[in-house]
């Protein structure tokens, strides 16, 4: 929390006292009050999404409240700790693993919560580049800006899919050649039962776990949106959407939280497709603060009952899904406790 602390006091001096930012000390001077209140209300409710997805991935026998202390906790983790979302989940992992749920499904379904939070983020990529290209939204028409990132994120979808079932036999070779044990066999098996069971997962069609996913993302890119509003210019809603969505790549940096590589990337982005230095440097200044403090104070509390909580429901996580059946490939339908430990 004191490098935060510090990071924020740090852009109110650099914003303060540099030449040339007077537009944007402007801006922050008169930003909305209630716009800015708006948007972290959002961000809450993006971490409700998350919490419901975390429920219906890992476990639906254990209370709302365990899921909601591990999933606020984890995005708390996410916004003090580098590379884009692994620290949360290795946090809720180790917090699953405490409590006594084994360690291959943990693995297989972080694997599988990785790929389907990122799967809406893709679809969108791909809904918008189409519908920018054709006219169906406002905004640039740029073949570049539109349907390249379309095309790339459609294929991504084809290659992980695709990468995961290579995987699982080459992890399958490699464990017939080197033994069950071999450490590479166990990642590679591992990857592809995670990419199997996040699509088992959809074809359940579980309404939860929908309405997880989309919220998660939606209500996040809507604080984006509430910061435009909130400091006065407001680009249309498609751009604000796949501003954010390619902008967010910078998460991928490896610095804390995400700070200065999901900073420059929404940036850049943004002034890509036709936003203003200043809107843009104001708007993500704004949400990232947002995006930072907002789950950095819940997840601390988060953390702090999760402790407490954990002895409690030990019990409904270490039998978590006792009957559950998922698709691994190689082996077909089978219950994950008939899974041997790899």
């Amino acid at each position: 929390m004191l490098w935060l602390l510090a990071l924020v006091v740090l852009v109110v001096v650099l914003i303060t006292l540099v030449p040339g930012l007077s537009s944007l000390r402007s801006r922050f001077a008169h930003g909305d009050p209630v716009w800015l209140a708006i948007g972290a209300v959002l961000k809450i409710l993006s971490g409700v999404g998350y919490v419901l997805a975390f429920h219906s991935v890992f476990c639906r026998s254990v209370r709302w409240r365990i899921s909601a202390e591990i999933g606020f906790s984890e995005l708390g983790a996410n916004a003090v700790l580098p590379v884009g979302g692994f620290g949360g989940l290795a946090l809720g992992a180790w917090a699953l693993h405490r409590a006594g749920m084994p360690a291959d499904r943990i693995a297989r379904r972080s694997v599988a919560f990785f790929f389907l939070t990122s799967v809406p983020n893709v679809l969108g990529v791909v809904i918008l580049g189409l519908g920018l290209a054709v006219g169906v939204f406002e905004g640039t028409d740029n073949p570049a800006l539109t349907l390249l990132p379309a095309v790339v994120a459609a294929a991504a979808v084809v290659v992980t899919i695709g990468g995961a079932r290579w995987a699982g036999r080459a992890g399958e070779r490699r464990a017939a050649n080197r033994g069950q044990g071999s450490r590479v066999a166990v990642v590679l098996r591992t990857l592809a039962a995670g990419v199997e069971e996040a699509l088992s997962l959809l074809r359940a069609r579980d309404p939860w776990l929908y309405a997880g996913l989309a919220g998660y993302l939606f209500f996040d890119v809507m604080v984006m949106w509430a910061m435009f509003h909130a400091f006065g210019s407001v680009p249309t809603l498609a751009t604000i959407w796949i501003g954010y969505l390619l902008g967010e790549l910078g998460g991928l940096i490896p610095v804390p939280g995400g700070v200065g590589g999901v900073d420059l990337g929404l940036i850049g982005t943004y002034l890509l497709y036709g936003v203003s230095l200043t809107s843009a440097t104001a708007a993500v200044l704004a949400y990232r603060a947002i995006a930072l403090l907002v789950p950095a104070v819940l997840g601390a509390v988060a953390f702090t009952l999760l402790r407490r909580s954990l002895a409690r429901e030990a019990h409904a996580i270490s039998s978590c899904a006792p009957g559950e059946e998922v698709e691994i490939i190689g082996r077909g339908r089978v219950r994950p406790n008939a899974i041997p430990d790899t």
